[in-house]
């Protein structure tokens, strides 16, 4: 598995749709894969950003994930990109919520952060944790 990405955040949206929207215009990931229930759900999807990727899915679909992660609050994530700056404007030209502008970090990053549609909070930034 070298190589391979073994932890991949998965969230719940009201309007998965409209985050997929966001994800990919505002910050740049990639749509990888959607399934829909037939009432127009979405059941699953997958977003890849680089090496990584998060999975995403409807609210109210009643699998035991959604059950589980129905009162769980707003989570954050943190992504890697290789220009900060550039990130940035793409997030603002798309209407994203910029919590923080891109900022120089004392432990040697440079990341701003973001609120995405329904509240959950991604930063951006230089630094990669080496494991």
């Amino acid at each position: 598995m070298a190589g391979q990405p073994s932890v991949f955040p998965a969230l719940v949206y009201r309007d998965a749709k409209a985050a997929i929207r966001q994800l990919t215009e505002a910050f740049g990931f990639t749509r990888v894969a959607v399934y829909e229930g037939e009432d127009g759900t979405v059941r699953h999807a997958e977003l890849s950003y680089g090496p990584g990727a998060v999975m995403l899915g409807s609210k109210g679909t009643g699998s035991v994930f959604d059950k589980a992660m129905a009162d769980a609050g707003p989570t954050g994530i943190y992504v890697v990109v290789d220009d900060v700056d550039a990130h940035h404007r793409r997030a603002v030209e798309h209407g994203a919520e910029i919590l923080m502008e891109p900022t120089d970090q004392d432990y040697g990053s440079r990341d701003y952060m973001a609120r995405d549609v329904e509240g959950n909070i991604w930063s951006f930034g230089t630094y990669a944790p080496q494991l």
